[in-house]
């Protein structure tokens, strides 16, 4: 449906948006991104066009970026066939170079493309640069997939500082020059909590924590971390969301001062949540704020 709006419809949008402008401009907002918004081309346009309007306004926007399902269509196209263990992929020597590969080469670079052909100013890391994510072996039954031990976050805020748009692929290292796959939701846990980040917005393809999980109207707009202790306790929060909530939990401890789940899959929803009163998905934040 084609919505007309006047010239002074839109004005009085803008000056909406203005108590929400302010409170971000200047501050540090970590987009974790990746799922159905990454793999939908109409989808991935408008988040890269919510970005740069926000660095535009004067808001420090870092993308980190995963992409398991190009992984997985490289990986079937050399003869491999993917598995996984718990969620998490299986890497070994030749898997971990794939992932190398496609998440530092192809898929971040067409995101650094995008920002800049939409009007911002982008640079690609991956977490080898600046040895920016330090890792470990995570479980020897993965292989090479990392837990990250510790987050060297100087080359991300000397592009900020530059006015960059630092887009980050979630490969790490070691100090003997091995590369992990790592998580991106922990990836972007760890390097929110790093930059002392003003916002965490964790993408997904759902719509944030459900009290029945087949129900998108049962949406819980906001919790704190106690009452995400007692949706864990009474099942509310399970299966593929515990790892999620897991990762905003620990961003909150590192520092991160509050932290969204939302839905990847509606259009424009990071300005959504940033820039409106409603908000989009489940804001979780300290019991104390």
């Amino acid at each position: 449906m084609d919505i007309q709006f006047s010239n002074a419809q839109r004005a009085e949008v803008l000056t909406q948006a203005l108590p929400y402008i302010k409170r971000y401009v200047g501050k540090i907002v970590v987009v974790k991104y990746g799922g159905n918004a990454m793999v939908n081309e109409q989808l991935k346009q408008q988040v890269m066009e919510d970005i740069v309007l926000l660095w535009l306004i004067g808001v420090k926007v870092v993308l980190v970026h995963g992409g398991g399902p190009e992984i997985s269509d490289m990986m079937k196209k050399l003869g491999k066939q993917p598995e996984f263990v718990d969620g998490l992929r299986v890497t070994d020597q030749e898997t971990v170079d794939i992932v190398q590969m496609v998440l530092a080469g192809k898929v971040n670079k067409t995101l650094v493309n995008l920002l800049e052909m939409k009007g911002g100013r982008a640079i690609g890391l991956s977490g080898m640069d600046g040895r920016l994510i330090e890792a470990k072996v995570k479980d020897t039954r993965l292989g090479f997939v990392g837990e990250v031990t510790k987050i060297h976050i100087g080359p991300v805020h000397d592009l900020l500082d530059k006015g960059y748009i630092p887009v980050v692929s979630t490969v790490g290292c070691d100090r003997q020059g091995n590369a992990y796959n790592i998580n991106g939701d922990t990836a972007a846990a760890h390097i929110a909590g790093a930059l002392n980040a003003e916002r965490l917005i964790m993408m997904t393809d759902i719509a944030g924590i459900l009290r029945d999980k087949d129900d998108p109207s049962t949406l819980i707009p906001e919790i704190t971390l106690s009452q995400a202790k007692e949706l864990y306790a009474s099942g509310v929060i399970s299966g593929g969301m515990i790892p999620k909530v897991d990762c905003c939990v620990t961003a909150l401890h590192a520092g991160v001062k509050n932290v969204v789940i939302m839905d990847g899959r509606v259009p424009h929803s990071i300005l959504m949540e940033l820039l409106t009163n409603e908000g989009a998905g489940t804001w979780i934040r300290r019991d104390e704020a």
